[in-house]
């Protein structure tokens, strides 16, 4: 049977807040320059001078292709193509609230272009390989079939800070509209 990565299977198990974004509100977002999918280097520090949401995730699958092994037993893993389709489907309301989407994974700049074209997003995809984001951050990890891999957080950013971190992100495909909601009872 081949991978949908469309689709949420309904037993998903649920990561829970291990304490590992405890200290991001209120942090400085760092000056970090990243390749992304609309063929510009972002400054990050930068970016995040207006509100930013940031949706930082594992890795998206690609139809036909086998996730890493063991992937839907990792808590939080599965469900990174839906979280980018209701973040591309909240697109124009996200935007009205003030605040400008970026997703980023350590999937290479090829791979997040193939999900921005596939997937029809209207925002840009940045790359983070060497993980340089999570270094600078303190951001949470996790290893599966030699890759190290973000675990799945959305950040809201202000005037070079971050002032709201969504975490533990579940349901993936529920974030985007929580993100809305937050925008909504707080701009």
């Amino acid at each position: 049977m081949s991978h949908d990565p469309y689709t949420l299977p309904p037993d998903l198990p649920v990561p829970e807040d291990d304490g590992a974004a405890d200290h991001l509100e209120g942090a400085v977002i760092p000056r970090l320059e990243l390749p992304t999918t609309d063929q510009r280097a972002l400054d990050l520090a930068e970016a995040a001078q207006r509100l930013l949401v940031l949706y930082i995730y594992p890795r998206t699958g690609k139809p036909g292709v086998e996730m890493p092994a063991g992937w839907d037993d990792i808590p939080g893993a599965r469900g990174c193509t839906p979280q980018s389709c209701a973040f591309r489907d909240l697109h124009a309301e996200i935007s009205a609230a003030g605040a400008h989407t970026l997703g980023l994974s350590a999937q290479s700049v090829a791979e997040q272009h193939e999900v921005v074209e596939r997937l029809h997003l209207p925002y840009a995809l940045a790359s983070d390989p060497l993980l340089t984001v999570a270094e600078a951050l303190r951001l949470a990890t996790f290893d599966v079939d030699g890759m190290t891999l973000y675990k799945r957080i959305t950040l809201i950013a202000d005037a070079g800070r971050i002032v709201k971190v969504f975490y533990p992100v579940f349901p993936p495909n529920r974030n985007a509209q929580d993100v809305l909601e937050w925008l909504q009872a707080n701009r």
